[in-house]
């Protein structure tokens, strides 16, 4: 099953997939995911969220580089989430 609709490169000409796949398979950016998909499991195993239910686990602070091992996490909605964007 395709990750994206058969249209999707037709709307987002400007993407550059080589370039994402690159950036998103570094060693750093590896480590990050693995400490995302950690603190998911986790929040699962104490039942704070549940698969399909719509929220994430959301890191608290601005955490622009660096592990996410250490830092306290919530549950917030998938919305809300996205919404929050770190100081710039």
């Amino acid at each position: 099953m395709p990750r994206w609709p058969a249209n999707y490169k037709k709307k987002h000409p400007n993407r550059n997939y080589p370039k994402e796949t690159e950036y998103e398979n570094r060693p750093k950016q590896v480590k990050r995911r693995m400490d995302r998909n950690t603190a998911r499991r986790k929040a699962i195993r104490e039942g704070r969220v549940h698969k399909g239910d719509g929220k994430e686990v959301d890191h608290l602070g601005s955490h622009r580089t660096g592990r996410l091992r250490r830092v306290p996490t919530r549950v917030v909605s998938r919305s809300a989430n996205r919404r929050r964007q770190p100081n710039r």
